[in-house]
């Protein structure tokens, strides 16, 4: 394969565990704040925060790559 597709595809891959991750801290949270345990909450809402912060750059470098390839 060639090494941009699987730079490409690494790219995604991360973005899609990442989103994973948040997703998983996003039910935690949601249960904590069920509870009324607000403090461990809005620990894992910002947990899910930075997973998806972390996704966002991985997506972000993959349309940057895109953009230095594509032509006007």
């Amino acid at each position: 394969m060639d090494e941009r597709y699987e730079e490409a595809a690494r790219l995604y891959q991360t973005a899609a565990h990442e989103l994973e991750q948040a997703a998983a801290h996003c039910r935690t949270a949601a249960g904590h704040f069920t509870d009324g345990e607000v403090p461990r909450a809005a620990a894992h809402a910002w947990a899910a925060r930075g997973h998806v912060l972390e996704a966002q750059q991985s997506l972000d470098e993959q349309a940057r790559e895109h953009a230095r390839r594509s032509t006007p």
